[in-house]
């Protein structure tokens, strides 16, 4: 009787799984008030689920500046006009489907969570930020972008970690010894090449690079 009794419970334990609601593939992937991210182009691109299959991001478009067709600027952003819109610092917080955020790419759920030392606000009370603030802003890639935006709806916060990063390895490019050393050959090989080497443009060279060395 052992191999039946053994068989029942796995066959039950089978039917049980089934009936989880964990397992349950009609349940929605996303909650309300969800952050979601995926990589977009040379950087990562974060939204607010706000349900329905409804996404608000803060995303750069050149399209506005050109055409005032709504139903042209409502269409998916594709990368050309999003880093466009980077250079001319046109974005607006808007909602799209959940695949035309995506934009082909593997959407991570909530990964800020880990990162971020605040706490998460509540999903509800997340989307409703999200949704005030839809509309055109004062877009910026280091100060206001699309991550700033989620981090304030979801932790109160208007952060960038991505920002943080890049600023972290350009100055540890930029002050950096080797670049102490190059910006006086430089500059004292260029005011000899054009005849302007006097005390004062060398006393300058050197100040610069001096001020290189002691930031590095």
């Amino acid at each position: 009787m052992l191999p039946f009794q053994l068989l029942g419970f796995f066959f039950v334990a089978s039917k049980d799984e089934e009936e989880d609601p964990e397992h349950d593939h009609d349940l929605p992937l996303y909650k309300r008030g969800d952050l979601l991210e995926v990589p977009r182009t040379l950087f990562t691109h974060f939204g607010i689920y706000l349900g329905d299959d409804r996404v608000a991001h803060l995303i750069p478009d050149i399209l506005p500046v050109f055409s005032k067709n709504k139903p042209a600027i409502s269409k998916m952003v594709t990368n050309n006009r999003l880093l466009l819109g980077v250079v001319a610092k046109v974005a607006s917080v808007r909602v799209d489907s959940v695949a035309d955020f995506a934009y082909g790419s593997r959407i991570l759920v909530n990964h800020m969570d880990g990162v971020c030392s605040e706490a998460p606000l509540d999903g509800e009370e997340v989307a409703r930020r999200a949704e005030k603030l839809l509309g055109a802003v004062d877009y910026s890639l280091l100060w206001y972008n699309c991550e700033h935006y989620v981090m304030h709806c979801r932790y109160g916060t208007a952060t960038s970690y991505q920002t943080h990063q890049f600023c972290t390895a350009v100055r540890k490019l930029v002050c950096s010894r080797t670049t102490s050393y190059w910006t006086a050959l430089c500059g004292v090989g260029l005011s000899l090449y054009l005849g302007c080497a006097t005390p004062l443009t060398v006393l300058s060279t050197l100040l610069v690079s001096f001020t290189i060395w002691m930031a590095a």
